[in-house]
């Protein structure tokens, strides 16, 4: 599941405050939903060294994982995983194929 609506400043990880009702439409699921466990996944396009796309992609699935913890969801339900560039979703060539790739999603592990 993407979550269209959580942006980051570029290159970095701390969540914009519009990210808000997307995130709390997560939080809500959760709640609705006690037995369910995800994977928080954090792309980037091509821009950058591959080291630093990873650590960042990590780092922002973190800041995504630690909204969700403090907003009531269990931890031990909310993984993160930083993906970097790995995944694309779009060609890397074009400006709409980047915002495409610069993206957060999660999975259900659990339901």
């Amino acid at each position: 599941i993407v979550l269209n609506n959580v942006f980051f400043e570029t290159g970095k990880a701390e969540l914009s405050s519009e990210s808000r009702l997307e995130l709390e439409k997560a939080v809500d699921l959760m709640k609705a939903n006690t037995s369910m466990v995800i994977e928080v996944g954090g792309h980037t396009d091509n821009v950058g060294n591959d080291e630093n796309n990873m650590k960042l992609s990590h780092q922002r699935a973190k800041s995504v994982r630690q909204y969700l913890v403090k907003a009531g969801i269990e931890s031990k339900r909310v993984q993160a995983k930083g993906y970097g560039e790995t995944t694309p979703v779009a060609d890397n060539e074009t400006k709409e194929g980047k915002a495409a790739n610069r993206r957060t999603e999660f999975i259900i592990l659990e339901f």
